[in-house]
């Protein structure tokens, strides 16, 4: 039922437009900011306030997202399930990151397009191997 959830609240935020930094579900929203906001919206984490410039994932090494996933209690699976996370390496470090709604797609906020849906076969995502998280056990539903 978690696991649904999340995928329906992520599903809420479809077409918000990409905005740095915000957490407007409708207004803006980056992608870390909306992880934040559907975990949080759904019980699944605490709330979290974090803290990085624009283009961090450029210029440092600094794995921020996974260290925001760990300090929330997930941990990395080898198979993602609907409701887990889904990082991508974009520079240097996993630093875009998005919700699995369903096996092969992930809803995540893309620069100049906004809250959208990829398969993982499709840009933007195509030919980035996805790193998987989860912030439950494996046999929550």
């Amino acid at each position: 039922l978690k696991r649904a959830e999340i995928a329906a609240e992520a599903m809420r935020w479809h077409g918000t437009s990409y905005h740095h930094h915000a957490r407007i579900q409708g207004v803006g929203v980056d992608c870390a900011q909306l992880l934040c906001a559907v975990y949080e919206a759904c019980g699944v984490a605490p709330h979290v306030e974090p803290e990085y410039p624009h283009d961090w994932h450029l210029h440092r090494s600094e794995e921020l997202y996974i260290a925001w996933l760990e300090r929330c209690g997930a941990r990395e699976v080898q198979t993602a399930q609907q409701g887990d996370v889904a990082l991508f390496r974009f520079g240097r470090t996993w630093s875009h990151g998005g919700i699995v709604v369903e096996p092969g797609m992930v809803l995540h906020a893309y620069l100049g397009v906004g809250v959208m849906l990829s398969r993982l076969t499709e840009d933007p995502l195509t030919g980035r191997a996805p790193r998987y998280w989860s912030l439950w056990g494996p046999s929550t539903s």
